[in-house]
């Protein structure tokens, strides 16, 4: 059964086979069944006969053998009910079960079959005949009770299925007879059959092998359009195509070695022995050291974690060291376990950038915290001061304390409110609202708005502002929100009577305004710091003048947000110099 000869032809056979011992079956049931109902329905016609019916049931004169007389009006229909006194038989029954008229020649007692036993006992109360019967049974029969004036009568018709026996016993040989021709003719056709299929799976077979071999170049000659020639097809297709793969492979290989070169994180492999097989320039270059065929893995991670734990590891395992000012974080993975070529492998990330972000947002926690508790602990002093000595103090301290309490609450309220704003463009919740409006005249407005407080710290306002600057797209409440942060923290830390310039013009498909001011200005080392939240540099003038440190962050969020760029720029002498820019067209969508 292990050749595919074989099978196709036992599956020939047992297909055969199966088949004609259903359809032998089913026919055999069918003759049967169809003889047993033709018999009833035979016997149920000519019983429905009205002159019939009267010449059983209606007693003439001179009646002296009513059983006779029966026999003898049912003999006039012996032919339209079958009855050849051998095969199917005719007997007269009186109410007590005896036989009053049977077949010449027959002796012996009569067999009482469920039929006759239902119409004695049932039917001639009832008018009811006998006639059930079933296929597997060997003979068939009818029982029908006759009331002929004040007798009762049985007319029973019996049937020992002798033609429907011989009818399915020549049906039977008729189907052994052409389940041997077909086995024969399946047999021989099962052989061609297999022949045709096999001879082009051998060429396929012979084919694989010399894939397998790495001949790609053989092709199989395909010698039909079928489902095999189809499948001969595809098999050279897939030749071709693996070749041209393992030939993409190669390619792809070039180019991860590439990649493993030129990648930013670091990869170092070990054997099972700790010796390093595969290494790349960016981990020499975060272990600051050189890496060779010689070097161990005790020399470079032996502080991370044992090799022999690495090796044993279900997974992977996380690990971190500090090289220098640099934080790295190890993956060291167990590959091949348990074959010859195995060992461990360990990438390096550079996480220093994330552990100064961890920190900045410690120090934004902390720095939150402070700037609530200072505003929360004055508010406290001052209404514990108020209740302590509640109508003791003089009505001008009362009011004195009360403003300084309000003056906190307000800048609490400040905080919390630019901590909200912070927290939605963070988000992107906070969603700018494009159109388009005049810079020109936002400049100017914002000039306007401004220029009364710079007048009461004696400041120098002047203002520069190109002819025919365009429209631009962009969201202007918030875009007037920046350029009032600038130019007020431009008053604020400028020294009464400095000198204040807001100038504004256009760069190709940009727009720009800048605040020049001759005040404080901002230390070199703090400039990379200006724009972080919370961050100042004069930090107890900052809250003198009522700052959160969260300004230039909101203002900073919002240019982004408008893919534009809010800079320092370097200037000659004391002070800032700040300078927005925006696109004209307004932020892309891509």
């Amino acid at each position: 059964m292990r050749s595919l000869h074989a099978k196709l032809v036992m599956i020939m056979v047992l297909l055969i086979l199966s088949l004609m011992l259903v359809v032998g079956a089913f026919l055999i049931n069918s003759v049967t069944a169809f003889y047993l109902e033709d018999f009833y329905t035979q016997v149920a016609e000519v019983f429905r006969d009205p002159g019939l019916a009267h010449d059983l049931t209606t007693v003439s004169s001179g009646d002296e053998d009513a059983a006779q007389m029966l026999s003898d009006v049912l003999r006039a229909y012996y032919g339209e009910l079958g009855v050849d006194s051998r095969n199917r038989r005719l007997y007269i029954l009186d109410s007590n079960g005896t036989c009053l008229v049977r077949p010449d020649g027959e002796t012996g007692p009569l067999e009482y079959t469920p039929n006759l036993t239902f119409a004695l006992s049932t039917g001639l109360e009832t008018g009811e005949s006998g006639d059930e019967s079933s296929l597997s049974a060997d003979y068939m029969d009818v029982a029908i009770p006759i009331q002929r004036g004040d007798a009762s009568y049985i007319i029973y018709i019996y049937d020992n299925r002798n033609m429907a026996s011989s009818l399915t016993d020549q049906m039977f040989m008729l189907i052994m007879e052409s389940l041997i021709f077909g086995l024969v003719i399946s047999i021989l056709l099962s052989f061609l059959l297999s022949k045709t299929m096999v001879t082009p799976i051998q060429r396929l077979t012979e084919g694989a092998m010399r894939v397998a071999e790495g001949d790609f170049s053989h092709r199989i000659v395909v010698e039909s359009r079928d489902e095999i020639g189809v499948l001969t097809d595809t098999f050279n297709d897939m030749a071709g195509q693996l070749q041209t793969t393992l030939r993409q492979v190669d390619n792809e290989r070039s180019k991860l070695d590439t990649l493993f070169l030129r990648m930013t994180d670091g990869v170092v492999a070990f054997n099972t022995r700790g010796m390093v097989i595969h290494n790349n320039p960016a981990a020499a270059r975060m272990l600051r050291r050189s890496i060779g065929p010689e070097t161990t893995y005790d020399e470079l991670f032996s502080q991370a974690a044992p090799l022999a734990q690495v090796l044993a590891a279900p997974d992977h395992l996380e690990s971190e060291m500090k090289v220098r000012d640099s934080f790295l974080q190890l993956l060291m993975a167990p590959f091949d376990r348990g074959r010859e070529g195995g060992g461990a492998l360990v990438v390096i990330h550079d996480i220093t950038e994330q552990r100064k972000n961890e920190k900045n947002q410690r120090d934004f926690v902390a720095n939150v915290s402070h700037e609530l508790r200072t505003p929360l602990t004055n508010i406290r002093s001052y209404a514990e001061t108020l209740q302590d000595s509640a109508g003791e103090l003089p009505l001008e301290m009362e009011k004195k304390f009360l403003g300084v309490i309000l003056n906190e609450s307000d800048r609490m309220t400040n905080i919390v409110q630019d901590l909200l704003t912070l927290s939605r463009l963070d988000s992107g919740q906070d969603d700018i609202k494009l159109a388009s409006f005049s810079f020109s005249q936002a400049v100017l407005d914002q000039y306007n708005a401004v220029y009364m407080e710079a007048q009461r710290h004696r400041h120098i306002l002047s203002l520069e502002l190109e002819p025919g600057l365009p429209d631009v797209i962009g969201d202007r409440a918030r875009i007037m929100q920046v350029m009032m942060n600038i130019v007020s923290n431009a008053i604020k830390y400028t020294p009464d009577g400095g000198h204040i310039t807001i100038a504004a013009g256009r760069l190709g498909g940009r727009v720009w305004m800048e605040v020049d001011d001759n005040g404080i200005g901002v230390p070199e080392e703090d400039r990379p710091h200006i724009f972080d939240r919370f961050y100042r540099v004069d930090k107890a003038r900052s809250r003198q003048s009522g700052g959160t440190g969260l300004g230039l962050s909101i203002a900073r969020e919002i240019v982004e947000r408008h893919q534009g760029e809010l800079t320092l720029v370097d200037k000659p002498g004391p002070g800032l110099r700040v300078r927005l820019e925006l696109k004209i067209g307004g932020p892309s969508h891509d």
